[in-house]
């Protein structure tokens, strides 16, 4: 018969031992430990994935250090996590990654564009500039004999297989010469199919009919022996270019006038009158990029409007946007106003909508025949606020008030806040006016909080491309200019014509303007960051 006290004792648990509990907690980590490398597999396999094709692609296009840089960092990146240990580099190495490639990366090319003639007509290698010239000049020899052509397809990319008069079989692309084939399939003493490339019918050739006909196969590695082209895809002949190229010489023959084109070093084959032939190719030109951006009156002139017009605009945004801010965070910091709290939200209300959005906005009101400011604020006059120099500057201010404003009124209400007050009453105490408390008190003890966000501000004001592109495009044009640049340009916008807008591209001369505007910056602030640290003395 049992008892109650056995009862009880049968009924309570006994406490797991501690070979249990080092079980349980074992399990756990090893449930967790197999997903856990299961998703790294998995994770760092689509990562590796992409690495190889990468390097596959720089290495065939022969971009070594690109290309074993790819192959380094995926390399490290497998042992860092595959291993055991190594905690902060698994946090780390993301980071350095994204820095390595967004930032480094970024930076080091554009240095090294700013010191050659990268741009339109430059483009590229020698090699393809001599090809492009001597495609561009090409024409069909009189009596060239017909070959028999067949388009076959490899990998989306199409190629000639020819069996030329002599009955002989040849396969060529438009960057591969004809070279002979052994083993293609004939019909009728016409090769019709080869191992390894898919042959294409009437309505596939049809369908390509464009880019079969801008096809150019080379004869041979020697660029002067010509090509062969094709009007219908059936048939295809020779043509030779008015071009001879002398690579022993350097030179490049127009045989229709006898003008020698030699290479002079200058990235483009040059007749003795100065005349180049286009395109040209890529080179390393040293500082001549920065030489032209001071030297060349063309570009001098508007490089230097373009850099005052930089800082005017820099400093006015920042001053003008702190004064307005602090005031504001000043009146409202009152204790004796009332409704705080809505006023501030519709303070805030510029800050909250895109730049971009509210730049266009703006550019729509102060349009000067239909704008709301023209047609209602002044009954329908005709002022040119984008149009005009001086009346554009003066809105791109305005405008950039309106956007920067709200960000200083709550920096300078947040440093306001936490000036204690105690502070201020010693100074009323003493006899102090408001002036003076704010002058010698509350002014110092802001700028220690806001002075690096005022740099900070004024280095994004340095680069505000946002707001100058959007609002004027920078116009109206300087038409004296040598390059495309206008009265409201900033550096940074000037920049981005110079590269990408126009007919002409010059991006070494860009990038050269790019390594002026970092230099600049970073110039200014150091300084400045230098002279704020007189500041902490007031803490």
């Amino acid at each position: 018969m049992t008892t109650p006290t056995m009862d009880r004792d049968a009924a309570v648990e006994t406490p797991p031992s501690k070979k249990s509990k080092r079980a349980a907690r074992i399990a756990e980590a090893a449930g967790a430990g197999w997903k856990l490398m299961i998703f790294k597999v998995v994770a760092l396999g689509l990562i590796d994935a992409i690495a190889v094709y990468a390097a596959l692609v720089l290495f065939q296009s022969e971009q070594w250090v690109a290309a074993i840089a790819v192959v380094v960092v995926t390399g490290v990146a497998n042992w860092v996590y595959f291993s055991r240990g190594n905690l902060p580099a698994k946090y780390l190495i993301p980071g350095l990654i994204f820095l390595l490639i967004f930032q480094i990366f970024v930076a080091g090319y554009t240095a090294y564009i700013a010191f050659t003639n990268y741009g339109t007509g430059h483009n590229g290698s020698k090699e393809s500039a001599v090809n492009a010239l001597m495609l561009s000049a090409q024409e069909r020899v009189p009596d060239s004999p017909e070959y028999e052509l067949t388009i076959v397809e490899q990998l989306g990319e199409f190629s000639f297989l020819v069996t030329d008069p002599d009955g002989d079989v040849q396969i060529g692309g438009v960057e591969r010469p004809l070279e002979p084939v052994d083993d293609a399939e004939m019909d009728g003493g016409k090769a019709v199919a080869v191992a390894g490339y898919n042959t294409l019918n009437f309505s596939q050739i049809v369908a390509n009919q464009e880019a079969i006909a801008d096809m150019a196969v080379p004869l041979s590695d020697d660029p002067n022996d010509g090509s062969l082209r094709t009007p219908d895809g059936s048939v295809a002949y020779v043509y030779l270019s008015s071009l001879e190229y002398d690579e022993a010489a350097g030179t490049m023959t127009d045989t229709r006038t006898g003008t020698v084109y030699s290479d002079i070093g200058t990235g483009a084959f040059t007749a003795p009158d100065g005349t180049e032939l286009m395109p040209g190719w890529q080179i390393t030109v040293g500082f001549d990029n920065f030489v032209r951006a001071f030297t060349e009156e063309s570009i001098r002139a508007p490089f230097l409007s373009v850099l005052v017009w930089t800082f005017v605009f820099a400093f006015f945004s920042v001053f003008t946007c702190f004064a307005l801010g602090l005031f504001l965070a000043i009146v409202f910091n009152d204790p004796r106003m009332k409704s705080k709290k809505y006023y501030r939200l519709l303070m805030i209300l510029p800050y909250a909508f895109p730049g971009f959005l509210s730049a266009l906005v703006w550019a729509g009101m102060m349009n000067q025949e239909f704008g709301f400011i023209n047609v209602v604020l002044f009954g329908g006059a005709d002022i040119p606020w984008l149009t005009n120099e001086w009346l554009a500057k003066f809105s791109i201010l305005l405008v950039n008030l309106w956007l920067g404003f709200p960000y200083m009124f709550l920096i300078c209400t947040g440093a306001l806040q936490s000036i204690p007050d105690d502070v201020q009453e010693a100074a009323k105490v003493d006899g102090a006016s408001a002036w003076q408390i704010f002058r010698s008190i509350k002014l110092p003890l802001l700028f220690v909080a806001v002075a690096p966000l005022l740099i900070a501000s004024f280095a994004y004001n340095f680069n505000n491309f946002t707001l100058i592109y959007m609002l004027t495009g920078g116009g109206p044009r300087d038409v004296t200019a040598d390059v495309n640049v206008g009265a409201t340009d900033i550096l940074i916008t000037m920049v981005y014509k110079v590269a990408f807008v126009g007919s002409k591209a010059d991006y070494g001369l860009a990038s050269a303007f790019s390594i002026i505007i970092f230099l600049l910056v970073a110039t200014i602030s150091v300084i400045a960051f230098r002279r704020t640290k007189a500041l902490e003395e007031l803490n």
